[in-house]
């Protein structure tokens, strides 16, 4: 099971009784799924629904409103993605062998997920005149109980308890190797990289995150 289907599966035709909001979450998950961040309207979910746009307003009571559940949705399932690839370090890595796999665990299942959902992960990371707010309505963690910048934190937490980076270079370095990833992954998706590395994404993000480590 991939990570976006345990949040919301193909949208039903019928419901029961309260079900509306999920209904119209999923239905908003699928637009952004195939068209990104603008394919969000909620007249839209509400026609895949099955409903009149007016039942809509007492859950989402804008498309603005829907956008941000889904945003929160896709960060989830970026969560789980990566939360996916930590799951599969061996066990028997000695603990410097273990934080320099986990740090590199996050980077991948970030790029996997970029090319594999890249309508979500566009969604995840659109601008908006409203910033997300991270609230037990909108979760943004994956099963494990982080968000995806708090996965890269943990990570990096590793680096410096198992003594591969010194302490005094951990603040902040969550955001420089933020920033390379998320980067590549926008270059490739939807930048001037899309054609000479798109093919080549995984093998390149692992050149990358070879560099984000010695570099840290």
């Amino acid at each position: 099971m991939n990570a976006i289907s345990t949040i919301a599966q193909r949208t039903r035709s019928t419901y029961r009784h309260g079900d509306l909001r999920r209904v119209l979450l999923e239905a908003g998950i699928e637009l952004a799924r195939q068209g990104g961040p603008d394919a969000v309207v909620l007249r839209e979910a509400t026609r895949r629904a099955g409903v009149a746009p007016n039942a809509a307003y007492r859950h989402f009571a804008s498309r603005q409103a829907l956008l941000q559940a889904v945003r929160a949705a896709a960060l989830s399932a970026l969560a789980q993605a990566m939360e996916n690839e930590l799951a599969a370090l061996p066990a028997t890595l000695s603990p410097a062998d273990l934080a320099r796999a986990s740090v590199r665990a996050v980077g991948t299942g970030y790029l996997r997920f970029a090319q594999r959902e890249t309508g979500l992960f566009r969604t995840a990371f659109a601008a908006s005149d409203k910033f997300l707010q991270v609230t037990p309505e909108l979760p943004t963690a994956g099963p494990g109980g982080l968000n995806p910048f708090e996965l890269l934190g943990a990570a990096l937490d590793k680096l410096v308890q198992a003594g591969v980076m010194p302490p005094e270079r951990r603040p902040g370095a969550e955001f420089l190797a933020w920033s390379a990833v998320h980067g590549l992954a926008m270059l490739v998706i939807d930048g001037p990289l899309a054609s000479t590395v798109g093919p080549h994404m995984q093998q390149v993000g692992q050149r990358l995150l070879d560099m984000v480590e010695k570099g840290l």
